[in-house]
């Protein structure tokens, strides 16, 4: 699917992720804790306290990944300027992957470079990853494509991963404590591999039979659970896949916008929608007294007739919009749907229907992915029509708070969807954007930061425009020129990502060490896990990433890079970078 179809999916939304994860811990060892931490909100919508969980142990296993390699800081037998280098690549015709670190040793006197290699593994699979054949790979690669440089040791560096889960009956604060508890056990570990030129061979041979197999028939396994393509194989959902046409497009002109906008009410949500070109309506809320659009009232259609009284349920009025919309015998030019959580609780009372249940809870092993899948699914037949727009619009909510690691509160400010929903259908739309009122003054704001949901792909400078469709339209053509003359929006000075920001699947060869099964006990490490303290204490990268901001603020937004500040006396504050949507693959 995802090689001889094209097919990709959108970004993924655990904080757990290990492809996310993983990205974070490679970019703490290389840069720096702040620089991982950073990366890591910047990777997701919004954050939540699964999110600050997930960075505890980043604070944790980072600065002990970080001691356990070795460095040629203030060893005077290395030359200045030797030092070792992360994400060194090879490429070539027959292989293309990614060195996590290539350490060099002290001249030997015989005329050959001699280094070490070191991967990183965000696991606790000592005994899966010792079978892969990517270290010997990197060592045979390495050495063809540089002659004079040898590789004398390959190490797997394996730094542990903590997964205790919340009791039912435990707070968060005291499942933050066993946490830590736990965390202060971990230790890094560093296997050295003994290279096997039957591992290369194997690999060649493998490349060359999957080069001429013709059929690839499904395959379950206990790896179906870490596959992006599961719910496509198992249930038939495709809401989360991006499959492109067959033919080369033009990009320097728009064609087609899917925005989602949220805002208190009363902001101006809907008459923003209105000045779009031959917008209709599928209303919800019957909010539609100010706007001269033609509009769908999305509700449940009862009819009388004689003694019965029928029903149609307004989730079912929606679904037969969509395929009335399909046909496209109409000359529509942008679709409205106004409010989107009350499409999503129209969804969970037809799907009650469905199942005979009266909540999720009545069927909870399924009924909550039934619901979701339903909706989703939904949801991106209409996104995919044919329109030159389609606009969804939610409330704001700021009902839920974010629990930093001292345990204070923040507010999250995020369209009123479940997360799990919410994050899902920011995966379909180009950009998700606040309107902000202040006073008089109403803006369409991409700023975003942790605590604030937005984001999206546009590669533009704008922070904020006013509440104009045509200032709008101006940000998607200056994007879309950016994106015709190949051009990038001005990076963040604190994050510059580069080798594996880029890698794709096939890159390292795929094994079976990805099952996150606990290593043997009889696995010991080579050299012992320096103490924490071996790292320099600076401030507290979650802290630093979780200020509130302010509405008039510096906050740079996820889907924007911040201006350069003009140089002063004064040291600048840091601001934040572009939020980092491309996962590690």
């Amino acid at each position: 699917m995802r090689y001889l179809d094209g097919i990709t999916t959108n970004s993924p939304i655990e904080p757990d992720n290990p492809l996310i994860v993983g990205q974070a811990v490679h970019t703490g060892i290389e840069k720096s804790l702040a620089d991982a931490v950073q990366e890591y909100y910047f990777s997701y919508p919004i954050i939540t306290d699964e999110h600050i969980n997930e960075v505890m142990k980043l604070e944790t296993v980072i600065p002990l990944a970080r001691a356990a390699i070795p460095r040629t800081d203030n060893d005077p037998l290395y030359p200045d300027g030797v030092e070792g280098r992360f994400e060194v690549e090879i490429s070539n015709k027959d292989f293309h992957g990614f060195i996590d670190y290539l350490f060099p040793l002290y001249p030997s006197g015989d005329g050959i470079q001699w280094f070490d290699i070191y991967d990183f593994k965000y696991s606790n699979n000592v005994s899966g990853y010792k079978q892969s054949a990517q270290l010997h790979l990197y060592k045979y690669f390495f050495e063809r494509d540089n002659p004079g440089k040898k590789i004398r040791n390959l190490y797997l560096v394996f730094v542990p991963k903590v997964s205790i889960r919340q009791k039912k009956t435990e707070s968060l604060q005291d499942f933050r404590e066993r946490l830590k508890e736990e965390l202060s056990k971990v230790e890094v570990k560093t296997v050295q591999i003994k290279f096997s030129m039957e591992k290369v061979l194997e690999f060649l041979f493998g490349v060359k039979a999957a080069n001429e197999e013709t059929e690839f028939p499904q395959e379950t396994s206990y790896l179906c659970r870490y596959c992006e393509y599961q719910e496509y194989c198992e249930k038939g959902w495709d809401y989360f896949m991006k499959l492109p046409e067959n033919k080369r497009r033009t990009i320097d002109a728009v064609t087609k916008r899917v925005i989602w906008i949220y805002g208190v009410p009363f902001c101006g949500k809907t008459t923003f929608a209105n000045d779009f070109p031959d917008p209709l309506m599928l209303n919800t809320d019957g909010n539609i007294k100010f706007v001269n659009a033609p509009y769908i009232h999305i509700k449940d259609d009862v009819r009388v007739e004689g003694r019965q009284t029928k029903r149609t349920l307004a989730w079912e009025v929606f679904k037969d919009t969509v395929v009335e919309l399909e046909k496209k015998d109409n000359t529509f030019k942008t679709i409205v749907v106004d409010l989107l959580e009350d499409l999503y609780e129209h969804c969970r009372l037809y799907m009650y229907q469905q199942m005979g249940i009266t909540h999720e809870s009545d069927d909870s092993f399924r009924a909550w992915d039934k619901v979701r899948g339903e909706f989703l699914n939904t949801l991106k037949k209409l996104m995919n029509l044919d329109y030159e727009n389609i606009i969804l619009i939610s409330h704001e909510d700021t009902t839920k708070d974010i629990t930093r690691k001292g345990g204070d509160k923040i507010t999250a400010i995020k369209p009123n969807l479940q997360n799990k929903v919410a994050n899902k259908v920011a995966g379909m739309v180009d950009v998700v954007a606040r309107i902000v009122t202040d006073d008089e003054v109403r803006t369409f704001n991409f700023k975003s930061n942790e605590v604030i949901f937005g984001g999206g792909r546009l590669r533009v400078n704008t922070k904020d425009i006013p509440l104009d469709v045509d200032a709008l339209f101006a940000v998607y053509d200056e994007a879309n020129a950016n994106a015709a003359a190949g051009k990038k929006a001005a990076p963040a000075p604190t994050i510059v990502k580069s080798g594996r920001s880029g890698r794709k699947k096939a890159d390292t060869p795929a094994t079976d060490a990805d099952n996150p099964q606990d290593s043997p006990k009889e696995e010991q490490p080579i050299n012992s896990t320096p103490e924490p303290g071996a790292e320099d204490k600076g401030e507290n990268p979650t802290d630093k990433f979780m200020d509130i901001p302010d509405e008039e603020g510096g906050e740079t937004p996820a889907m924007n890079p911040p201006e350069q500040p003009e140089p002063t006396g004064q040291p600048q504050q840091e601001e934040k970078p572009r939020r980092r949507r491309k996962a590690r693959d």
